[in-house]
């Protein structure tokens, strides 16, 4: 089921936060006159789950700065089927208050259901998550409508195969990298746009620190987490946000982002980025979808494994070579773990955790 919210309620609201002046450069500075929205939980996958303090200037200049970026534009409809207690869900309905965006709500994800609404002409705007994405193009062979102008992706890093079987159908596909502390998006590479880097939205500022972790900071940060003042104080700091989050900028000030932080596999001094591998292995012809963690190791520390859902049946050997042809060595998995699924957050994020416990 879904409905069309064509009327934004308390939009005068909004649009007055948004020609407010933004707070404190500082994020971790509380104004009381910067009044809290939202209290919104990270989705846990690295721990206990924390509660952003997110104000109303954050989610007004998120909608302000997406839109600038994107080219949002009022009557414009946002198919919305993303947890609505995940801050991707919930930052859709907060441009729509914010820009005049109607906003198609599902009751609950349905590839089939999505996947016609984006091939209907009615719909220009959708968020999903990869795995969703995946679901949305196997549920449906039709191209996607000239009408759709965008599809915001993000919540994990999206294969290239799946990214390139989306544009071969149609689909204008938006890569996201954005987080509950910054009210969803950080950065975001348009439809259509060259390269694979994300550019920063507009008034969102993004560095690197010395150990590779990206840090951000701009009126969209939150206040802290809700009573973990200890976790605020390791988050906040110095004015910038730190997100645990290892990336890269390129050339063009572009952000690369190589893994979380806690997903990092140091293995014999080396460091290996998950996502790396598992765009390699996306590529075989039998893998559906993938996911790598690290594994004990007694000589090394730990060592890269696999988890795959099959397209065809496996051959170890097969899977070894092909990495082998393409990674270093070291990078190679030492193991290959065929399943019926990946086990998955509600925001649609891999559990590693979980993986390394079976």
């Amino acid at each position: 089921a879904c409905a069309a919210l064509a009327s934004p309620p308390r939009r005068a609201e909004v649009g007055a936060w948004l020609r407010a002046p933004h707070a404190s450069a500082d994020p971790a500075r509380i104004d009381d006159a910067d009044p809290l929205a939202a209290i919104v939980y990270t989705s846990g996958t690295t721990g206990r789950p924390k509660g952003a303090m997110l104000p109303a200037r954050a989610f007004a200049a998120s909608a302000a700065a997406s839109r600038a970026q994107l080219g949002v534009r009022a009557g414009d409809r946002w198919l919305a089927c993303l947890p609505l207690f995940h801050v991707g869900g919930l930052a859709v309905l907060a441009r729509s208050a914010a820009d005049g965006v109607a906003v198609e709500l599902h009751e609950r994800f349905d590839a089939a259901a999505v996947a016609s609404r984006l091939a209907s002409g009615e719909v220009q705007w959708a968020s999903l998550v990869p795995a969703m994405l995946a679901r949305v193009l196997a549920a449906d062979t039709r191209e996607a409508s000239p009408a759709l102008r965008g599809i915001l992706v993000g919540g994990a890093a999206a294969p290239e195969p799946l990214l390139e079987a989306a544009a071969k159908r149609g689909f204008p596909i938006a890569p996201t990298y954005g987080l509950t502390e910054a009210a969803s998006q950080v950065a975001t590479r348009p439809p259509g746009a060259p390269g694979r880097g994300l550019v920063p939205l507009p008034a969102t500022q993004v560095a690197i620190a010395d150990d590779g972790e990206i840090l951000v900071a701009g009126p969209t940060v939150m206040r802290g987490y809700w009573r973990q003042p200890g976790a605020t104080e390791r988050a906040l700091r110095g004015g910038w946000l730190h997100t645990g989050d290892v990336g890269r900028l390129d050339e063009r000030g572009a952000l690369h982002v190589l893994a979380r932080r806690t997903d990092l596999i140091v293995s014999g001094g080396e460091n290996v980025y998950p996502a790396e591998v598992e765009a390699v292995l996306a590529e075989h012809p039998s893998v559906r979808e993938v996911a790598v963690a690290g594994v004990p190791d007694a000589e090394f520390g730990a060592r890269p494994a696999a988890w795959i859902v099959a397209a065809a049946p496996l051959d170890a050997d097969g899977l070894r070579a092909f990495c082998r042809a393409r990674l270093a060595g070291y990078k190679v998995p030492v193991a290959f773990h065929r399943v019926a699924a990946l086990p998955r957050g509600a925001s649609g994020k891999v559990l590693r955790d979980r993986l390394r416990a079976r």
